[in-house]
């Protein structure tokens, strides 16, 4: 929950907590550590206020799973649809 108030209090939150993922349209990244465990979950904005989660896993290795990026990238076009 920290790094949530974080993000919603801070005008520019530092890349250590959440960072925009390159080639996505949109889609962030945020980073939790708990202990030794590192946890990410990737989000987006609705017209730059609300932050949408969309899917979140245990970060194990350097390089963030393809198919992570692919669940992210479907529910936000499956959230942007259903507002239409």
């Amino acid at each position: 929950m920290w790094t949530l108030d974080l993000i919603e209090e801070l005008p520019r939150v530092p890349e250590t907590y959440l960072k925009y993922f390159e080639n996505t349209d949109g889609l962030f990244e945020i980073r939790v550590q708990h202990g030794s465990d590192i946890f990410r979950i990737f989000c987006f904005f609705d017209q730059g206020q609300l932050v949408v989660l969309a899917n979140s896993f245990q970060k194990k290795t350097q390089k963030t799973p393809k198919q992570e990026i692919e669940k992210a990238l479907k529910i936000k076009e499956e959230y942007e649809n259903e507002k239409k």
